[in-house]
């Protein structure tokens, strides 16, 4: 089970379920478009995570480091986010 942290809860990801649509289902507001890692819309901060963040395939849009695409990143344990939008 993968426990998400943000600034306005904690909640668990359902089975299958990508983060993007874990914080829909709990009322956060992310920005999105493709769904698919190509515009980065969706990007937010990591702050930390008991396990690493991969992806099942390289996504186009250019982030930072301490960057995720919930749209299409693989997450297990326990990750803390800030899910502001980033502006670039």
């Amino acid at each position: 089970m993968t426990w998400v942290m943000t600034s306005k809860q904690q909640f668990y990801l359902h089975d299958d379920e990508s983060l993007l649509d874990g914080l829909l289902r709990t009322g956060h507001e992310v920005n999105y478009q493709c769904r698919e890692g190509y515009c980065g819309s969706c990007r937010v901060k990591r702050i930390a995570s008991s396990h690493t963040v991969d992806y099942p395939f390289e996504p186009l849009a250019m982030i930072d480091e301490d960057e995720i695409l919930p749209c299409c990143c693989r997450v297990q344990g326990v990750i803390h986010i800030n899910h502001e939008p980033i502006v670039k």
